[in-house]
């Protein structure tokens, strides 16, 4: 076997440990949120109680990621996505036991500890393992990987609660992460632990070189992107049917099939963007043409002038066109990343989704209790727009890097 070929195999073998690792953490934030009308039902609790558990998962894990990132950089980024899939494993096995709000509240926290630790470490892995050139596919099917866990939670979960019940499915789920631990250790020459000269050097940044790095603007850039994109995408997957309904009369199930259409779009987006990314260096041009033309696609949404067989196909359009700049995105946050920070930087700027995520809803609610459903749309294309102006502001090729350098 040519050396070519031996570290294409590696690459392929790392790339897709990773994004099954992905899959799985996405997988674990919707697998309990499928059988919120069985939990609400057993448990006798409301849908807002379930949603303020809901709101702690995603509290601490976007509290804990940039810590996650720090944990990453010093103590290698093996042992923190195992640490991460023990406690999400373990969330989950807590959630199929509890009897009682007060328990599933305490899945939820260690299920969100848990999940804190994906991107700093998954992206840390890719950076290290995968050969430069092969990177956009890697940050691609990263993507992918994350976008298949979203959608068979739902299957997977409904399923066997309708065969067993809520508690024996959510027990199952957290067999997944044993599974995924027992893969990572079973390739441990594709997911080493951080060499000691790496970890030793990450360990003796001080504080303040570390806040000089987060606090670069390259970084804050990142970080705001994060924060814009969640916002926009809690508008469309959480608030979309509902606002659908209300904006042009569809029938519920047209409004899902549309919200489907998006997520399928953004799927084919973020495979089709892994190509684009391997292939271009101008990644700022990518991410910005990609998020104006999905804004683009929301506005006319947002104008209540659309037939209602066009719903579907402008949907699929802002979630390919979205899903197009994700590995050019992640790219600019690798090029925003000085060398031994990837953990911490990719732990802060991806907080930003979490921050996004929190933020939002409540503004997004308001809007659909006093009518304003064409209000939501319009929110989405202007968080849309808000995320063109922070790419416009990263270096396009390759040099953010030095960018943040030159600030410590």
């Amino acid at each position: 076997m040519s050396a070519a070929s031996s570290t294409l195999r590696q690459d392929v073998k790392v790339i897709g440990l990773i994004a099954f690792a992905h899959g799985l953490s996405h997988f674990y934030q919707l697998v309990v949120a499928v059988l919120f009308p069985l939990i609400k039902q057993d448990l006798g609790v409301s849908y807002a109680a379930l949603g303020a558990a809901t709101a702690v998962y995603y509290t601490v894990s976007g509290v804990c990621q940039t810590l996650a990132g720090f944990a990453v950089d010093r103590f290698g980024a093996r042992r923190v996505l195992l640490l991460g899939l023990v406690l999400c494993s373990l969330g989950i096995l807590l959630a199929g036991f509890a009897q009682s709000f007060e328990m599933l509240v305490v899945a939820f926290f260690v299920a969100g500890l848990g999940n804190s630790v994906f991107h700093p470490a998954d992206f840390a892995i890719l950076n290290a393992r995968v050969d430069a050139k092969r990177l956009g596919y890697a940050f691609s099917f990263h993507g992918i990987g994350g976008t298949l866990g979203w959608a068979l939670a739902p299957a997977f979960s409904y399923g066997l609660s309708a065969a067993y019940g809520w508690h024996a499915a959510l027990i199952a789920a957290s067999a997944l992460g044993v599974i995924m631990i027992g893969l990572i250790l079973a390739n441990g020459d594709s997911v080493p632990g951080t060499a000691r000269g790496r970890a030793q050097a990450a360990a003796a940044t001080t504080l303040r070189e570390d806040l000089r790095v987060l606090s670069a603007t390259p970084v804050l850039m990142c970080f705001l992107y994060f924060l814009l994109l969640a916002a926009a995408l809690i508008g469309l997957q959480n608030f979309g049917v509902a606002g659908l309904v209300a904006l042009y009369g569809a029938p519920v199930a047209l409004a899902s099939s549309a919200l489907t259409a998006f997520l399928v779009g953004g799927a084919a987006g973020i495979l089709t963007g892994g190509y684009v990314a391997g292939r271009t260096r101008r990644h700022d041009l990518v991410a910005a043409g990609g998020m104006l033309a999905s804004g683009l696609a929301v506005l006319l949404l947002a104008s209540g002038t659309l037939q209602h067989a066009a719903i579907a196909p402008m949907l699929a359009l802002a979630g390919f066109c979205s899903g197009l700049t994700n590995p050019s995105r992640d790219l600019l946050v690798r090029g925003a990343t000085p060398p031994g920070a990837s953990g911490k930087v990719y732990g802060f700027v991806y907080s930003g989704l979490d921050v996004g995520s929190m933020a939002t809803p409540v503004l997004y609610g308001w809007m659909l209790d006093r009518a304003l459903a064409a209000g939501v749309f319009y929110a989405v294309f202007a968080t849309l727009l808000l995320t063109v102006a922070t790419v416009l502001y990263l270096p396009g090729r390759g040099s953010a890097a030095r960018s943040v350098a030159q600030t410590r």
